[in-house]
């Protein structure tokens, strides 16, 4: 926290060059938005750079060429166009590598944000670690097997899952085929048993369910002041133009998209499902009843019992 504090005035030189701005420990990241035939981006980008560069200097800190990477998101045939016509910007004399994937806080993200690659590294990691257990199967019981799962292999599918939030379902069931894999190894099943009764009796979410539980745990999160303020800015309360009972109701405005990939934002995918679920369960007291709650309403849902 206190690293955080010392690099806050790298927020306010990102901020005069029209830059966005985010931080966690020593993962900064600038981020810009601007249109196809923009050819200003290279120069802003070299001044903010620069900036922060003399700031590090003088600050006791090193921004470091060859770890610094360009990733430019966008349609795929937009992006090419673009890598043709604008030369990469530079730093310290030498030019910085634009790459069509970067790791960002162990998230793999892609030029055009499909998450394939982080997708399949989840997938992979998770089928190496089902063996590793698999092998130890015959020797621990049940309760340890479970813990090893949610360890090695339920805490992965699960980490920054609300970036999965509207990805095809083919996407989805391959998260989904690692999740019935680790249910078949806590009961020894065979993989041609049917696992819907076993994911119910372990009381797991399905991965679909699992993220919609994250993106409405956000959602609670925001609108009560304990989440971030940016997440917050992200959700407009719906307020009819006429005095109606859904005055109360507290659901929020579903925006506008005119394409697939601007329906999975997060102002998008959060309002959709936190109008989806009752309103006794928007008003929750704290977020531990509301998560158990939500958890038990998504149980339900998930295996048809509503």
């Amino acid at each position: 926290m206190l690293f955080a504090i010392y690099l806050l005035p790298l927020g306010a030189i990102a901020e005069r060059y029209g830059l966005g701005f985010h931080c966690y420990a020593d993962d900064v990241q600038l981020y810009l938005a601007f249109p196809a035939n923009s050819s200003e981006v290279p120069s802003v980008l070299e001044k903010c750079l620069g900036e922060i560069q003399s700031w590090m200097a003088g600050s006791w800190l090193k921004l470091n060429p060859r770890k610094t990477e360009i990733l430019l998101v966008g349609r795929s045939r937009v992006c090419e166009s673009l890598l043709g016509t604008l030369s990469p910007p530079s730093l310290s004399g030498a030019d910085l590598r634009v790459v069509k994937v970067t790791k960002s806080l162990g998230v793999f993200l892609d030029a055009s944000l499909t998450l394939e690659r982080q997708i399949s590294s989840v997938v992979s990691s998770g089928f190496f670690h089902l063996r590793n257990i698999r092998r130890l199967s015959p020797v621990l019981p049940h309760d340890s097997l479970s813990t090893l799962m949610h360890a090695f292999v339920t805490s992965r599918l699960d980490y920054c899952n609300a970036l999965y939030a509207g990805l095809p379902l083919k996407a989805i069931r391959r998260l989904q085929l690692v999740q019935n894999s680790a249910a078949r190894v806590v009961y020894n099943m065979s993989r041609f048993d049917h696992v819907t009764p076993t994911l119910r009796k372990l009381h797991w979410l399905p991965i679909r369910w699992r993220i919609t539980f994250k993106v409405l745990v956000l959602v609670f999160k925001a609108l009560n002041g304990l989440g971030p303020a940016y997440l917050r800015d992200f959700l407009t309360p719906y307020v009819p133009t006429h005095s109606l009972r859904s005055e109360f109701a507290g659901s929020l405005v579903v925006p506008r998209c005119r394409t697939k990939l601007g329906e999975r934002s997060f102002a998008y995918q959060a309002a959709a499902a936190w109008n989806a679920i009752p309103t006794n369960l928007r008003f929750s007291p704290s977020p531990s009843t509301f998560k158990s709650r939500l958890k038990t309403f998504l149980f339900h849902f998930a295996f048809n019992d509503v």
